[in-house]
């Protein structure tokens, strides 16, 4: 295993697990779709559930990345039986062909993003991600990195650019009365502090089990972290990689992601994207994956209850031609 590292989630059923409280969703399917494989990157590793899992299965050699350090050191010592298959990379997803040469790797057999934030890093009060806890506004997957923090955000930006925010990241009904309540009572420098103000000015009843801050905390998390537009670079990076007949499985956790998993996947599995009015096809486009599933998957009632993360989860899987 490599000197520099991240993370992942839980164990498989039937595995061996590490003591970790982070489970990692859909495990059964990653197995299914995934294995048996030789090389393969695990994009999201956080702290190391599906990468055990899939080195348990009998995966060769995983190469396994993450923006978070503290994630990557829980990784190393949980797939620490595995040393001389694993390497862990700190860095972006996006930035996967870059770490894969410098193993010598041309292609894989397959590679999996479980995309947004983990459990590890909901739980950690200081790392700001959670409106139920007092910590510093940051969100920031890698604190070290000296990209802008959340704090900047919502203290420096102006009411409509929070607005467009909230309503294009968060989907938020109320951005742009939240917008104005900010800029009106700002600077904010506590996750919990924004949360209060946030849920004084949304206008009741809030819907069940959701705390009202929900959507503009994950607004804010996918600005400062460039989530989006990170997931839309890296996918094409992830099926050059990939040899004939290699799979993607993506993991997605809200509408937006799996919205561009879905239309980046049926944009690839056409030989034509020319509009429908042309007589004939002026594009070169040439179909390159095929979806093996044509909807996602989701967990079972016995995983959601089980583990309440993965109730939001959604799978898709496809091949290369």
């Amino acid at each position: 295993m490599s000197s520099d590292s991240r993370p992942g989630e839980g164990g498989a059923p039937a595995l061996r697990q590490a003591p970790s409280p982070h489970a990692p969703v859909l495990v059964d399917s990653v197995l299914q779709w995934l294995l048996p494989a030789g090389r393969l990157i695990d994009g999201t590793v956080g702290a190391g559930g599906h990468s055990e899992a899939l080195l348990a299965g009998g995966a060769g050699a995983l190469l396994g990345m993450d923006l978070d350090r503290d994630a990557l050191a829980l990784a190393r010592e949980r797939l620490s039986p595995w040393q001389g298959q694993v390497t862990l990379r700190h860095g972006s997803y996006e930035d996967m062909r870059l770490a894969a040469s410098s193993l010598g790797w041309r292609e894989v057999d397959g590679i999996l993003l479980d995309l947004g934030v983990s459990s590890l890093q909901l739980d950690r009060a200081e790392r700001g991600f959670a409106l139920r806890h007092e910590g510093p506004l940051d969100m920031r997957f890698d604190p070290a990195s000296g990209i802008p923090d959340a704090e900047s955000l919502v203290n420096d930006s102006s009411e409509e650019a929070l607005a467009e925010l909230f309503r294009r990241y968060g989907e938020e009904r109320h951005s742009r009365r939240l917008a104005r309540m900010i800029v009106r009572e700002r600077p904010f420098s506590g996750s919990g502090e924004l949360a209060r103000a946030i849920a004084r000015a949304t206008p009741r009843p809030w819907p069940r089990r959701i705390h009202p801050a929900t959507r503009v905390f994950q607004a804010l998390r996918i600005a400062v972290n460039d989530e989006l537009e990170t997931l839309g670079r890296a996918l094409p990076e992830a099926l050059s990689l990939l040899r004939p007949g290699g799979r993607l499985v993506v993991i997605s956790f809200h509408s937006l992601e799996d919205r561009i998993v879905k239309r980046w996947l049926q944009q690839e599995e056409r030989d034509c994207i020319c509009p429908p009015q042309l007589p004939v096809c002026a594009c070169d486009q040439r179909a390159r994956l095929r979806r093996l599933r044509r909807r996602p998957l989701v967990a079972d009632a016995v995983e959601r209850g089980a583990n309440p993360r993965s109730r939001s989860a959604k799978l898709r899987v496809a091949e290369k031609l």
